[in-house]
């Protein structure tokens, strides 16, 4: 896949989640990467690495503690950790094998926040890309992830 690809698939537009109902969106989960990557800017994509920003919508806020919700934050690795890994020409993203988050501190609503992705290893059977998020004002890191994938092989049947 391309970059212009790639940038297309993380850039969905706050509009498109604001005129579709949950009923209105194909699954589950299109709907969740939807309200998940709302706002998601891309700052820089090349061949392994692409960086993201995004302001904290308070509507992906913990509601006791008012702060990024843990969750979103395992998506964002989700979603970035798997479309890095498009950028050095993986042809799908396969299935996880594993998802590591460490949850460093915190990032609250309105907060200017930095995800950047890196491609560890891209093989013919596993990928694994590191995703760092980060406060963009002062640099500090509230979360780190790993992501591992099978990248499901075509049958050559």
């Amino acid at each position: 896949m391309d970059l212009d690809s790639v940038r297309r698939l993380l850039e969905r537009g706050e509009e498109e989640i604001e005129n579709n109902s949950i009923d209105a969106v194909s699954s589950k989960t299109e709907f969740f990467d939807h309200l998940t990557l709302q706002g998601i800017q891309i700052d820089v994509i090349e061949p392994g690495r692409i960086v993201c920003s995004m302001k904290v919508p308070r509507c992906l806020v913990n509601s006791d503690d008012n702060f990024l919700h843990g969750g979103v934050t395992a998506t964002l690795v989700d979603i970035v950790g798997a479309l890095t890994m498009y950028t050095v020409g993986a042809q799908t993203t396969g299935v996880s094998v594993e998802i590591n988050v460490t949850y460093l501190d915190a990032a609250f609503p309105d907060e200017e926040i930095e995800i950047v992705g890196k491609v560890l290893r891209v093989g013919k059977a596993i990928g694994v890309a590191s995703v760092e998020l980060r406060n963009k004002k002062t640099g500090k890191i509230f979360a780190q992830g790993r992501h591992t994938k099978y990248l499901a092989v075509s049958s050559k049947l």
